[in-house]
């Protein structure tokens, strides 16, 4: 019996393990975890990687991407603005009309739960945004 082929770009998920593991420190650790997060949270996600080097996740458009900076990881949800946010993560990017983004810092614990709820509602914005437009 033939295996299924693996969801998303093969290639890309291994430009993303090869970030992970050449950061090294709290950084990598932490994309790491929100990678696991992401893929709990939407099993049917695909990871990409854009603009010369970004892990971006992706399910009938893009939800967010990780991008790490000397202090921060941050994880921009690309309509990010559409999203109701109860449990206030976004805490940069507050003032466009589209993004939002999460900063996460050094020993930061993440609120898990509410990411997860925060991932999910910006799949299905993404798949209701199809659906509409079909």
């Amino acid at each position: 019996m033939a295996k299924s082929a693996p969801k998303g770009n093969k290639s890309a998920s291994k430009l993303i393990d090869a970030r992970i593991e050449e950061l090294g420190d709290w950084r990598g650790e932490m994309l790491g975890r929100l990678r696991v997060l992401i893929k709990q949270a939407d099993p049917d996600v695909i990871e990409e990687w854009k603009w010369r080097g970004v892990p971006v996740w992706s399910h009938d458009g893009i939800i967010c991407t990780g991008e790490t900076y000397k202090a921060v990881v941050k994880m921009t949800f690309a309509r990010g603005a559409a999203l109701k946010d109860p449990s206030s993560l976004f805490n940069s990017s507050l003032e466009g009309n589209t993004r939002r983004a999460i900063d996460f810092r050094e020993g930061e614990k993440i609120n898990e739960k509410a990411l997860k709820t925060l991932i999910r509602a910006a799949m299905t914005l993404n798949t209701s945004k199809v659906k509409r437009e079909s």
